[in-house]
Order: C-alpha cells, then sequence, then structure tokens
C-alpha cells in the first residue's frame, strides 16, 4: 500500500462518474450511450480531463501526491497512462447508477483489478440508519466480501461513503450537513465496521466543523484501526463550500487529502462538449480548479511545518 499520512498526503484527481456524467454532460437521460460513437465521445472527454491532470504536473504540481481515480468502462486508457505515469491510480469496482452496492463485474470483478493493477480499489456506498433493515445488512456483507477479498489479495480498500438523509431527516434540523449528517456517518461507520467492512481509507463528504472531523476519525480508528486514514470527497460543491470543508479536514490528524472531481472539470467539460469552449482552454481551467483545491489543503495543512513538499503549487 502506498504510503499515506499527514506528511504524505493524496490529492485524487476524480472522473470516475459514469452514469450521471452521461446523464448530466452528454444528455443521455438513462445514463448509457446511444451507441459506440457517443460511448467514444466519453471516452474523450476523459481523456481530455487527464490532460487537465498534466497540465497541472506541467504547472509545478507534486507528482508524488498526485492521484486518478478512473474507472475501466470509458477511462481504461487514461488508467493505464496514470500508470506509466507513475501518478497513483485508484478504480471503481461497483456498477454506477444503482441505489445499492453491486459489483460492477460480477464474480469476474477481482479479474478486471489484477489487469489494471490500481493502487487503491474504490467502492460507492450509500448508507443512512433509516434506510431499510434488511437491504441494509446485504449490503454490509457484501461490501464485507469484497474487503476480504482484497485484503487476502494484499490490495488497498478505498470505501467513498454518502449518507444522503431522508425527506423526515431533511425536515427535522435547519442544515443536514451540519447539524445531523455528522451524527449519522459516525453511526453508519460503526455499523459497517460491526458487520467486517474494514476499509483502509474511507471517502466522506466534507464536516463543517472540526470537533465533527474529529468524532469521524475517532471512528474510523476505533478499536485498533490506528492506519486507517480518510479523504474528503467534492460532492460537486461549489468552490466556497468545498473550500471550507477542506479547511477543516486539513486541520485534523487522520484526514490526509481529497478525491475532488465535477468540482474540477464538470464545467470545463461540458463547454467543451456544447462546442462553447476549445480544448486547450478546458484543460487550463480544469488544472487551475485541481490546484486550486490543492493550494487550499497546503495552506490550510501548513505543509512547511509538517514536511510537505507542496511541489511548487
Amino acid at each position: 500500500m502506498p504510503v499515506l499520512d499527514e506528511t504524505h498526503p493524496l490529492f485524487l484527481f476524480a472522473m470516475d462518474q459514469r452514469s450521471s456524467l452521461l446523464e448530466h454532460t452528454y444528455d443521455e437521460s438513462d445514463g448509457e450511450p446511444a451507441d459506440e460513437a457517443e460511448a467514444e465521445r466519453v471516452r474523450a472527454g476523459k481523456q481530455l480531463v487527464y490532460r487537465g491532470v498534466l497540465s497541472a504536473l506541467a504547472a509545478g504540481a507534486a507528482r508524488e501526491h498526485t492521484g486518478v481515480l478512473v474507472d475501466e468502462r470509458y477511462g481504461a486508457d487514461v488508467a493505464r497512462l496514470t500508470k506509466e505515469a507513475g501518478l497513483q491510480l485508484a478504480m471503481p469496482v461497483e456498477r454506477s447508477g444503482r441505489e445499492w452496492f453491486e459489483l460492477e463485474y460480477g464474480d469476474d470483478w477481482m479479474a478486471h483489478v489484477d489487469a489494471f493493477d490500481p493502487d487503491w480499489v474504490k467502492v460507492l456506498v450509500r448508507d443512512n440508519p433509516a434506510f431499510d433493515a434488511d437491504r441494509r445488512a446485504q449490503q454490509a456483507a457484501d461490501l464485507a466480501d469484497v474487503a476480504t477479498d482484497l485484503h487476502d489479495a494484499g490490495r488497498p480498500f478505498l470505501v467513498e461513503l454518502l449518507v444522503p438523509g431522508t425527506d423526515e431527516q431533511q425536515a427535522s434540523v435547519e442544515d443536514y450537513d451540519r447539524d445531523l449528517r455528522p451524527d449519522l456517518v459516525v453511526q453508519v461507520l460503526e455499523y459497517l465496521q460491526d458487520r467486517g467492512v474494514e476499509a483502509d481509507v474511507w471517502k466522506l463528504e466534507g464536516l463543517d466543523r472540526r470537533e465533527d472531523a474529529e468524532r469521524v476519525v475517532a471512528t474510523a480508528r476505533r478499536d485498533g484501526r490506528d492506519g486507517v486514514q480518510c479523504i474528503v470527497l467534492g460532492r460537486d460543491a461549489p468552490q466556497d463550500q468545498l473550500d471550507h470543508w477542506l479547511r477543516t479536514a486539513a486541520s485534523v490528524d487522520g484526514f490526509v487529502g481529497f478525491a475532488i472531481g465535477r468540482s474540477n472539470w464538470e464545467e470545463p467539460l461540458e463547454d467543451v462538449v456544447r462546442e462553447h469552449l476549445d480544448e486547450a482552454a478546458a484543460t487550463d481551467l480544469i488544472a487551475a480548479n485541481y490546484r486550486h483545491f490543492v493550494d487550499t489543503w497546503l495552506e490550510a495543512r501548513g505543509d512547511v511545518e509538517h514536511g510537505v513538499d507542496a511541489g511548487g503549487i
């Protein structure tokens, strides 16, 4: 497993969206390409986004802290280029656009992992204590099987956890993200851990208050899980909101970076798809967005005090 801690942060450039990407950027309402030509357009879009990563590196982003999270379905070429470039590679194994966790390639999923040899194997899971108890239990069991298989194979497990609020929960508080979600995240982490879902890294929605970030880390590391780390996901948040989440997390030991996707590339890519922006300008914007979030993290963390080389950023 790559070294990952406060002095070896990971800034993942996430582009593993599939069904949502087709729906929102390519106007495919069912989340599937209309034909092979459309699928190739999606692949080309991912390659354009990857060129934004390269532009950020050329402008001074630290290679040792840069990673790419990309899917096999539309990003296989990007995954290979990421490995060739010596960047950390993370890849998902869940099927996109499903309400509950489901493996993308069924019983053959590990063969796909072996073929690309990513540094991090990622799953996306949505959970909430208010969800159906039987479905939650089955999902947790399925995730525990994946965790066991990955650890038996010596591969690190990265779990992206979303805790969407129910209508009743949203209505019960003034601000769900601030007032209720932190408690629910703690409950879900405990629930999954108690059922064998052992993540090496938890990719979590941003937290507004330092004390909540500290509580979440303590839960992720409870009962001897001292080596478990957390990173912040972007959730397509506006830049000012995401900056606040990054600053909060960066101040807490146990949070060691981020995985940000659409906030980096969604608008530039959509402008290219709709022919309002040329590709060179888009890659420059994508690179600038990524470097902004890296700057935000390193400034909040205090890179000189903690021995992190900002790599000229």
